[in-house]
C-alpha cells in the first residue's frame, strides 16, 4: 500500500511541475490567460497530493501505539479481530 501511494504522490507532483514549467516555457507564447489556467490548476495539485500520499488504507491501525490500559487494549483488539495469548 505504502508504495501505490508514493507513486500516486510523484505522479500527481510530476504533473504539478510539468504544468507550471509548460505553462510558463511554451504556453504562454499563445496564451497568457491559458499560462495562468494552468498555474492555478498546478497550485490546487500539491494539496491533493498531500491528502493521497497521508490516507491511510483499510488495514493500517490509526491507534498503533497501546494505550497503558490493559482492559482498552483488550477492547481494541477485540474489535480489530487480534487475540492476545493468555497470560499466564
Amino acid at each position: 500500500m505504502y508504495a501505490r501511494r508514493r507513486r500516486a504522490y510523484f505522479l500527481l507532483m510530476g504533473a504539478c511541475l510539468f504544468l507550471f514549467v509548460s505553462a510558463w516555457s511554451f504556453v504562454r507564447l499563445i496564451s497568457v490567460p491559458a499560462a495562468v489556467a494552468l498555474c492555478v490548476v498546478a497550485m490546487v495539485i500539491p494539496p491533493v497530493a498531500a491528502m493521497v500520499a497521508n490516507r491511510r488504507g483499510p488495514d493500517d491501525r490509526w491507534w498503533d501505539d497501546p494505550s497503558g490500559d490493559p482492559k482498552s487494549d483488550e477492547w481494541w483488539d477485540e474489535l480489530d479481530g487480534k487475540r492476545r495469548p493468555p497470560e499466564d
